[in-house]
């Protein structure tokens, strides 16, 4: 060493200039951390498991729950656990009622469209029936003898089955004592022990096969579509001929139906 030299400085990754080493996560705001605690308040109940969830000191956990719960955002059970305050409830109900499920599913549907080339619909529960909220058509010649608005029974239809695979066996009982399972055509499930061994089938699979019960010549694979609360009321399915798919063919499409149902149920709020 040159007398009188002094030693280079020792580097560290990302000391090289121009190269900015890693930089430390910077904190959470005050909004950020009021969300946070809002959020884990609604899924947890207890202030140890807020804390835990959102990482905060307890006593900033604390200060931020108590002005929750003074602006109705937050509601305090007997117990001493956090629910849904009067404030939160009401701003839900008013998001809930501005979804427009066609608006939110179109997208995801023409995208199942130009995978599948076959015709794609969206259904809603509507008292025991199915009614069609979207029919989305392919480049095919020909088109489904379906319509918007057209309403079918919850039996004889992949949508409608997928709806009664969220039903206890209780409901799927009375479903039966109301309607009576009439039949469309010679495949009609019509019988209690059918409907049963076929929505224990839905529930397995996680999709459900219309195996030209409704009409004629015509069958589908649908998926079921969750809101909030992990309920099935819409449904999506793709429809085809059977001269031209036959239900193996059919049911191997099913994991698109799936995947698309998922998007609109994220895409509607579901988390599960």
């Amino acid at each position: 060493m040159v007398s009188g030299s002094t030693p280079a400085p020792r580097t560290r990754a990302g000391d090289e200039p121009g190269r900015p080493g890693p930089q430390p996560e910077a904190a959470p705001g005050a909004s950020e951390k009021t969300l946070l605690v809002l959020e884990a308040a609604m899924a947890h109940g207890r202030f140890t498991d807020v804390v835990e969830a959102t990482g905060l000191a307890k006593a900033t956990t604390h200060r931020i729950l108590a002005t929750l719960i003074e602006r109705q955002f937050v509601a305090v059970a007997a117990d001493g656990t956090y629910l849904p305050g009067p404030k939160i409830l009401s701003l839900a109900g008013q998001a809930m009622a501005r979804i427009d499920i066609t608006a939110i599913a179109q997208p995801f549907v023409d995208e199942l469209v130009e995978k599948t080339h076959c015709t794609v619909h969206v259904g809603v529960k509507n008292g025991d029936e199915i009614v069609y909220l979207i029919r989305a058509d392919s480049d095919k010649p020909y088109l489904m003898p379906s319509r918007v608005g057209l309403a079918i029974p919850l039996h004889t239809s992949g949508i409608g089955k997928v709806v009664l695979g969220g039903f206890t066996d209780q409901g799927l009982e009375r479903f039966v004592e109301r309607v009576g399972l009439p039949r469309r055509t010679a495949n009609t499930i019509t019988t209690l022990d059918g409907l049963r061994a076929e929505v224990a089938e839905v529930r397995r699979l996680g999709y459900a096969l219309d195996r030209e019960e409704n009409v004629p010549g015509v069958a589908c694979v649908a998926a079921p579509i969750y809101d909030t609360t992990h309920t099935v009321t819409y449904g999506i399915s793709i429809s085809t001929l059977t001269l031209e798919h036959s239900i193996d063919q059919i049911e191997a499409m099913a994991p698109l139906a799936v995947e698309a149902a998922q998007k609109i149920s994220a895409a509607l709020g579901h988390t599960g």
